[in-house]
Parts: C-alpha cells; structure tokens; sequence
C-alpha cells in the first residue's frame, strides 16, 4: 500500500522514471493559509543536483496543485498535487528488467508484481518518490507551526563522523530550525565538513555511505496519542519506515536504553512555572504512546545508497543463472543529506494526524 493515515491521509503515486509523481492528501482542514515560498524552500532541501553529496539528475520539482485550493488556501476537500519528471535517463537501466541490483527492490518488487513493474531508477521503490511527501510534509508542517510547534531534523552520524546531538532538555525553536537552514544540515559546522570529505571520498571510489539522521520536536502540547497499538511512536515509525533506505529508528536514548538501570534512565517530575516537565528526557517526550510535552526525540538509520558503480554479484532470474552487474545511473554517493527534510515531512505528517484525531477537524479548522 501507498496510502497512509488515519485522519490525515496520503497516498503517493507514480515512478522514478514515469511522466510524473504525486500525492493525494484527505483530512487537511479547511482554511489553511499555504506559504508557497515557503513550502518550495522547504522542497528544495530535499531536491537533486544540488552538490556532490548527490544525484546529478536535475528535476524542477514544482508541484502542480489540481484540487483542494482555492488561491493559497485549502477547501478542505481531496488536495492533488503533481509533479513532473524531466530529467529521465532510462536506457541506463535496461538489463535490471530481469538482473537484480543487490540492495534494491528488484527481486522482491518482480515477485510481488509477478514482472510487472517499472524498474526505471526504482520505479515506484525511488527515492524520487520522497518529493510529493515532502510536498504533503511541507503543509502538514505549516498546519504545525500555526498551532506553536515546530520539527527541525539534521545528520546525527555520517561516515563514522558525528555531529553535536539536539538537547533533549533544554531543545528550542531556533537551534531545532537551524540546520534547515544550512546547505549542510549539522548543527556542527567542521562535523559537516568531516562528513562532506567522507562522503567524496565514496563518491570517487564508486562507492556510497549511510548515517543517521536526528529529529526533534518542540511545541506539542502533551496528552496526545494512545496506548498500545496506535501510540504516537507506532504512529511515527510507521510513515518513517516508508522512507526508501531507512533500516532503524529509536526514540529518545533508544537501544542504549538497555544498558541503563532504571534509576539511570527514569525521568524525574518536577514543576517549571506551574507547568509538570522532567528534569531528563530519556523517554524522547513519549510515555505510553502519549506525548508528555518534552521535545520529541528521535532517530532514523539510513543504509547506504544500494546502486553503486562497482561489480557486484547477482542473478538473472528470469535466466536463472548468475552473472556480473556494474549499476549504471545517477545516483547519490550518500542519500542522508537529502534525507534530512524527508524525516522532518514523515514525522510532520504523523504529528499532525495525530493533532487531528485528539482536536477534530474543526479544531484545526480556520474559519472565516
């Protein structure tokens, strides 16, 4: 399935290499003023060609708005957005119709679609097919931000080399947005370009490095989510999962939670102002599924890009035999550094389905 959401609903369509991509997006209140300015900034973090961190392709990535608004404001009904494919170089993949590239969806993709599939750069596996969510993630931000809370992301770990951790206390809204603003998303400058180096130097070995990227929360309002099975971590992995190449996510102190007594990782109440908070935030801002009103923390890994231009072994299995496969294409040397802006557009989305299933639709809504 391509369709996510319980009250606010996406579903992404399209393929890498196909006319166009895009997203239709169900549950957006009506009367939301859109920034476009802002929202094509917002795009343009995640879009191609922009260094030698990644792909050279190079694709506009306007979104054409066919429903749902009114000017630059929603109605409230289904909002489809399109965006074109322009720069396509599809006859660099013509023997993957049957020889699978290791790392990829080919394999499983011809089983599950019994070879009906578009292969072309990923086909409807892309990464190419993170732009409509950014896109959808873009407005879900803004709806966000007009109810005081704000998600910023940025690369936690690159190529072995880590950059300063988000203060999982004392986060705020200028720190959180900082890295956004950046060419090179870390909150540390010299970490960046460590990262930048080691991400060239897999370029010119034709080979690719993963990392991780970090995302806080600040502004959610607490007592939002629900126990069990639709919790606000259940919520948010199940859209981070959905971006192509991520292979884990913790919240808050995550796996190394384990290693800790309970006295150790234990958040302590205490009163700010009239206010409960924690004096730590080991939880990452979540007890019980629920938000507790600390900054939410958490934490995507990403594997490093599959299609790289050295030999690598495989099967024609459409021939059922072995054989040599050297990936040709355009491909990013490491996908982390766009992949900051993705994370940030999942983890909105979640958020602010979340915000409408526990306000209503008209909670959100903007009335004239």
């Amino acid at each position: 399935m391509s369709t996510w959401g319980n009250d606010l609903k996406i579903s992404i369509f399209g393929e890498s290499h196909g006319p166009g991509i895009g997203v239709v997006i169900d549950g957006l209140p009506a009367g939301l003023p859109i920034d476009r300015e802002e929202l094509a900034a917002f795009m343009a973090r995640r879009a191609p060609g922009r260094d030698k961190a990644s792909t050279p392709r190079r694709e506009t990535d306007r979104p054409e708005l066919l429903s749902g608004v009114r000017g630059d404001v929603t109605t409230g009904t289904p909002l489809a957005a399109l965006i074109r494919n322009n720069d396509t170089h599809s006859s660099d993949y013509g023997e993957l119709a049957s020889a699978a590239r290791p790392g990829h969806a080919d394999y499983t993709g011809f089983l599950r679609y019994a070879g009906w599939g578009d292969v072309r750069g990923g086909g409807h596996f892309s990464g190419r097919l993170t732009a409509p969510l950014v896109f959808a993630g873009g407005l879900a931000k803004q709806l966000l931000a007009r109810e005081g809370v704000y998600v910023g992301a940025h690369i936690a770990r690159c190529a072995g080399v880590a950059d300063a951790p988000f203060d999982p206390v004392r986060l705020d809204r200028e720190t959180l947005l900082r890295p956004g603003a950046s060419a090179f998303p870390t909150l540390d400058a010299a970490a960046g370009e460590r990262m930048r180096e080691e991400i060239e130097a897999a370029r010119m070995s034709t080979d690719s490095v993963g990392g991780v990227v970090e995302c806080g929360v600040v502004g959610f309002p607490a007592g939002v989510g629900s126990p069990m099975f639709d919790g606000l971590e259940n919520r948010i992995a199940s859209i981070v999962f959905g971006i192509p190449a991520v292979k884990g996510l913790e919240f808050g102190d995550g796996f190394a939670a384990a290693e800790l007594r309970g006295s150790e990782h234990n958040d302590p109440f205490r009163l700010a102002d009239g206010k409960v908070v924690t004096e730590t935030n080991h939880a990452g801002g979540i007890l019980g599924g629920i938000s507790s009103g600390m900054p939410i923390l958490l934490r995507a890994a990403f594997k490093p890009t599959a299609s790289i231009a050295k030999p690598q072994r495989t099967v024609d299995f459409r021939e059922n035999a072995e054989r040599e496969l050297v990936v040709k294409g355009r491909h990013d040397p490491c996908v982390v550094v766009r992949a900051v802006p993705v994370v940030e557009a999942a983890v909105s989305l979640a958020l602010a389905d979340a915000l409408l299933g526990a306000k209503g639709y008209e909670g959100l809504q903007n009335r004239k």
